[in-house]
C-alpha cells in the first residue's frame, strides 16, 4: 500500500481541473463546428414557407385575442378570457355601430380590416379605463367619507372614455399615415417616372421602386404587386390602393396610371404631371398652415406683447405728471 501525501492530492486535483477544462474546450469546439456546418449554403436552402411568404405576406392576420388555435399553459388566462372579450366586443359593436366605417379607417391606418380585433382592443382599453377610474374613485371615496355615487360615476365614465379613446387613436393613426403617404407621394412618382423613362414597364417600375425605397407608399405599392402576382390585373390592384387609402391625390394618380396602362398613353409624362400636382398641393397645404399659424400668433401679440408695450410707453408720462403735481 503506497502512502498518500498532500502533494499527491494536489497533483490529482490539478489533473482533474485540466481534464475538465479540456472537455469544455472540446465541447465548445464541437458546437462551433456544428454551427458552421449548419450555416453552410447547402444547408440553408429556403423552405416552402419562405418561398411563398413574399406572395402571401400582405394577407390579413387573424386576431391573437380571438384566434382558435391551441396555446401553451402560460396562456390559459387568454383562453379563458377570449369568450368574454369576444362577447364584450360584440356588445360594443352593437352599441356604437359603424362597422364598415371602422373597417375603412383600419385600412386607412394601414392595419388589417379585422373588426373583431379592433373591438377586442376597445374592450382592453375600456378595462384599463375602468381600472384607472376605480383607483381615482377610491381616492374620491376616501376623501368624501364613504359617498358611493361619485366613485361609481367616475369609474363608468373612465371605462367609456377608454373605449372612445381607442376609436380616436385609430383616427389619429389614420391621419398620421395619410400625412406620410402625401409626403412620400411626389418622390415616389418621380422615381416611377424615371424608371418608366428608362424603359421599364408599369409593373417593372413599381417593383424597382418598391425594392429601392421604403415607407408607407412603397409598402402599399408592394401590396399592389402582391395582388397582381396573386392573379389580379394591375389596374384592379392599383384601384385597391386608391380604395384603401381614400386620398384624392392617390386616387388621381391611380386613375392616370390605369388610363395610361389600358390605353397606351405615355406613362412617364403622366407620372411627372402627377408628381408636379402633388408638389403644388403640398405647397398650398404649407401656405394654408402658415396662414393659420399667423392668425394664431396674433393672440399672444395682441393680448400679451401689446399691453406690455403700451404700459412701458405710458408709464413714464404718468410718473412725470404725478411728480409734477
Amino acid at each position: 500500500m503506497t502512502g498518500w501525501s498532500p502533494g499527491t492530492e494536489s497533483a490529482w486535483s490539478r489533473a482533474n481541473d485540466v481534464s475538465f477544462a479540456g472537455a469544455g474546450v472540446g465541447l465548445a469546439l464541437g458546437v462551433g463546428v456544428l454551427l458552421v456546418w449548419r450555416g453552410l449554403p447547402r444547408n440553408r436552402r429556403p423552405t416552402l414557407e419562405l418561398r411563398l411568404r413574399p406572395y402571401v405576406q400582405d394577407a390579413p392576420r387573424p386576431s391573437r385575442l380571438l384566434a382558435n388555435r391551441q396555446v401553451g399553459g402560460r396562456s390559459v388566462l387568454v383562453v379563458l378570457a377570449r369568450p368574454v372579450v369576444a362577447d364584450l366586443g360584440a356588445r360594443i359593436g352593437r352599441v356604437l355601430g359603424g362597422g364598415p366605417a371602422v373597417r375603412r379607417m383600419l385600412l386607412r391606418a394601414g392595419k388589417p380590416a379585422d373588426l373583431e380585433r379592433f373591438r377586442a382592443e376597445q374592450v382592453l382599453w375600456g378595462a384599463a379605463g375602468l381600472l384607472g377610474g376605480a383607483a381615482l374613485g377610491s381616492v374620491v371615496w376616501l376623501g368624501q367619507g364613504g359617498a358611493v355615487l361619485p366613485p361609481v360615476i367616475i369609474t363608468l365614465c373612465s371605462g367609456a372614455a377608454g373605449v372612445v379613446a381607442r376609436d380616436q387613436w385609430l383616427t389619429h393613426e389614420a391621419r398620421r399615415r395619410e400625412d406620410r403617404l402625401l409626403a412620400e407621394f411626389p418622390t415616389v412618382a418621380e422615381l416611377l417616372a424615371l424608371a418608366v423613362a428608362a424603359g421599364e414597364g408599369a409593373a417593372g417600375a413599381l417593383e424597382r421602386v418598391c425594392r429601392l425605397s421604403g415607407g408607407e407608399l412603397s409598402g402599399e405599392l408592394g401590396r399592389c404587386l402582391a395582388d397582381a402576382r396573386a392573379g389580379a390585373s394591375l389596374p384592379v390592384a392599383l384601384q385597391g390602393l386608391a380604395d384603401r387609402t381614400g386620398l384624392v391625390s392617390l386616387a388621381r394618380f391611380v386613375d392616370g396610371m390605369v388610363v395610361a396602362v389600358e390605353r397606351g398613353t405615355p406613362l412617364a409624362e403622366v407620372l411627372r404631371g402627377q408628381a408636379q400636382d402633388a408638389r403644388e398641393t403640398g405647397r398650398r397645404a404649407v401656405m394654408e398652415a402658415a396662414g393659420k399659424k399667423e392668425i394664431a400668433m396674433m393672440v399672444p401679440v395682441v393680448f400679451l406683447v401689446l399691453p406690455v408695450t403700451v404700459l412701458f410707453a405710458v408709464f413714464p408720462g404718468l410718473a412725470f405728471l404725478n411728480f409734477s403735481i
